[in-house]
């Protein structure tokens, strides 16, 4: 801990490669492993100068001292990360455990359901509603068999676990709706669903259990800065009332959720999102030893002027309130 105190990083013992896009770090930092609880989020920089994200915490060990973040390359820093972020490397720099934590209540059968990147962040819920005596149902969502990762861990803490993938070729085939019809149909008596997944998705599951009148928790995933409540990024409206995910949540009751005002407000940055990404993957080929580095410009650097009409095809990243390629 001591070269973490005094900033030179947070140390990377694992990195797991679930698809082209897809990956696990297991980082370092027994306090942080010690203190984190289901539900809860961290803000991380990965280098000095770079952006800070916030990365739901998939797991952790206190034994081992360490947290475990499961990522989706689907922007410049995430993808940045991807490239750069192996076994031995360090993190600059981890913030947290950010947001309330998961309230792990009294109910006697609880479903997990995690779609997308939202299967990792969900199987903490699951092991803490089984350590808390319920009867757990877990549901994964998957595009197909081959970026099905984590069935051990979940058939450990999940009485049952149900895996629906798009295509069919594992489980039941359709989305994770599905498999909470099927759920519902087994087990009528289910006091409790938990949802994590691309706004989209958890905004069907909702729908999905509003009918029966089941009580639903989602985790969201507004956009965030500094994490504390001051920036205001995060706000989302629950019950008519704004509220700040990274402090009042990330959970919320799902039936109050205004899911078309959240997915509004992640498309609100796409075209930075886009310019971010282009600069980088030009600062990338100009490091590339088969470039040739351009002229230095003789007059000072300013933004490009970006023409809204120019469709910029190499760059076009998933919707954020969509599932990404690999979940």
């Amino acid at each position: 801990m001591l070269d973490a105190l005094l900033g030179s990083g947070f140390e990377i013992v694992t990195r797991e490669d679930f698809s082209d896009v897809t990956y696990l770090l297991e980082v370092r930092h027994p306090l942080m492993a010690k203190a984190a609880r289901p539900g809860q989020f961290v803000i991380v920089m990965s280098q000095e100068h770079g952006e800070r994200i916030p990365l739901t915490i998939a797991d952790y060990d206190r034994e081992r001292g360490t947290i475990t973040l499961v990522i989706q390359a689907v922007g410049k820093t995430t993808k940045e990360m991807q490239q750069t972020c192996r076994a031995g490397t360090k993190l600059h720099a981890i913030v947290g455990p950010m947001g309330l934590p998961s309230h792990v209540g009294s109910a006697r059968k609880i479903a997990c359901v995690g779609g997308g990147l939202g299967i990792a962040p969900i199987f903490p819920q699951a092991r803490a509603a089984k350590e808390a005596g319920a009867y757990v149902i877990g549901i994964a969502g998957f595009r197909s068999r081959n970026l099905v990762f984590w069935r051990e861990k979940f058939k450990a803490c999940c009485d049952e676990f149900i895996v629906c993938t798009d295509d069919g070729s594992e489980g039941v085939k359709g989305p994770v709706t599905e498999g909470i019809r099927l759920a519902i149909d087994k087990h009528p008596d289910i006091d409790e669903f938990v949802v994590i997944g691309p706004p989209v998705m958890m905004k069907a599951c909702v729908e999905a259990t509003r009918a029966h009148n089941i009580k639903t928790m989602v985790s969201l995933n507004p956009v965030m800065v500094d994490g504390t409540g001051m920036c205001g990024g995060c706000r989302v409206k629950v019950g008519g009332q704004v509220r700040f995910a990274c402090v009042d949540g990330p959970d919320f009751d799902g039936h109050q959720v205004d899911f078309d005002d959240l997915m509004s407000r992640l498309r609100r940055f796409a075209k930075e999102e886009k310019l971010s990404l282009e600069r980088w993957l030009a600062s990338c080929r100009m490091r590339s030893p088969a470039a040739t580095p351009p002229p230095v410009p003789s007059v000072p650097w300013s933004p490009p002027r970006v023409d809204e009409n120019l469709a910029i095809e190499p760059l076009l990243l998933p919707d954020p309130f969509d599932e990404a390629k690999g979940g």
